[in-house]
């Protein structure tokens, strides 16, 4: 546990949210996952409680905590068995709006945000050809007097159903005319409840852990320009701030399903008992599961030192941010995978919920952004090596 912060202080997070979560248990989460539902009452139960308006400062509203804060409560969340990724977007998109907004739009806007009677759950970054180059992205904000137009698409947008608003990055100034291919974007915030059915489609789609996630189409809708966050064409270098708090709090999350898995494999194996012994004095079931904490609390220490870089502003902690991700992932898939095989065929069935927990901790190994991909940034901007891309 990193010494830089108050100990008891984030002891008593965690007792309060391990309490709110002993309210949605396991069943709770197997017939959200089963309905394919939205968890509509633990996230209400989370937002009355102050818990989504932790990062918020106190003039707002919120709790006015840090990262590192905030981590504890998506940890929590998902060593209790339940999905963080259903209320993990409201804490970073956040930070675009708190750092680079105007002070009118906090003023309206947080202290909506803190008491629930706003969600920003949704960022619209990602666009079917560009993936992970952001830069290359088509959607565009072109400026008409007191409006912008929006026209494009973006794919993969989680929780739009669930959500007032979002945060949208759209090209204001084509790639051609830019100096740099990171200017020419700007950062909206976009009120979905006027957007849809007005110039935004929504269409969901199917995936594997049902992770209520969209394709959106952009057709001439129209904003206000006051919907501009900063400065126009300075887009990118905001959103990176949500980025790094994302791939942070990603990273909880990694480290409380570990834990998750790590507990759940450890009490099977020393109550299931064949050839007359619990199959836990196998060492063949004991290495896989030791090896799967040792590499969770290895990832735990590399979220620490993120969190701390930045709440402290520090600009290492972008690196930071990327590798607690890496790690964490890694290690949450491993554990993932040995409570798998402590269960046996027991642990694809429904009733034992490692099957659901399986599914939603592999997608970090893709989202929000892909394992090869932090290799490829560690490679360039911390090793010195050519660019590969």
């Amino acid at each position: 546990m990193n010494a830089y912060y108050d100990q008891e202080a984030l002891s008593a997070i965690r007792d309060g949210v391990r309490d709110l979560c002993s309210a949605y248990d396991d069943s709770y989460w197997r017939q959200v996952d089963q309905e394919k539902a939205f968890p509509v009452a633990f996230v209400k139960a989370m937002t009355e409680a102050g818990w989504l308006g932790a990062m918020i400062p106190e003039q707002f509203g919120g709790s006015g905590l840090g990262l590192a804060e905030a981590s504890v409560i998506l940890e929590e969340v998902n060593r209790s068995g339940g999905n963080s990724g259903t209320i993990h977007g409201q804490m970073y998109n956040m930070f675009t709006l708190l750092r680079n907004g105007s002070e009118a739009q906090k003023q309206y806007y947080l202290p909506k945000l803190a008491s629930g009677e706003l969600r920003l759950q949704s960022m619209g970054v990602t666009e079917p050809t560009a993936g992970t180059d952001t830069t290359k992205i088509k959607t565009t904000a072109v400026r008409h007097g007191d409006k912008y137009v929006i026209n494009g698409q973006k794919v993969w947008i989680s929780r739009i159903q669930h959500s007032d608003l979002m945060i949208l990055l759209a090209r204001t100034t084509p790639l051609a005319d830019v100096a740099r291919k990171t200017d020419g974007m700007s950062i909206f915030l976009v009120d979905l409840r006027q957007a849809i059915g007005n110039g935004l489609t929504v269409q969901p789609i199917e995936n594997m852990v049902h992770h209520i996630t969209n394709e959106l189409f952009f057709d001439n809708l129209e904003i206000p320009a006051d919907a501009l966050i900063g400065e126009e064409g300075k887009g990118f270098r905001y959103i990176l701030d949500g980025l790094n708090a994302e791939r942070t709090l990603i990273a909880a999350e990694c480290i409380g399903d570990g834990r998750w898995f790590i507990d759940k494999a450890s009490r099977y194996a020393n109550e299931r008992v064949v050839f007359g012994r619990p199959i836990g004095m196998n060492q063949g079931v004991q290495f896989p599961i030791a090896e799967a904490h040792i590499e969770v609390e290895a990832a735990d220490l590399m979220r620490w030192q993120a969190c701390q870089l930045y709440d402290q502003g520090s600009s290492a902690a972008g690196a930071a941010a990327n590798m607690a991700k890496y790690l964490a992932a890694k290690a949450s898939w491993e554990a993932a995978n040995a409570c798998m095989q402590t269960h046996g065929g027991f642990g694809f069935a429904c009733e034992y919920d490692v099957e659901r927990k399986f599914r939603e901790t592999r997608l970090y190994q893709v989202a929000p952004i892909s394992t090869n991909l932090i290799l490829s940034y560690v490679s360039e901007h911390l090793l010195g090596l050519p660019r590969s891309f």
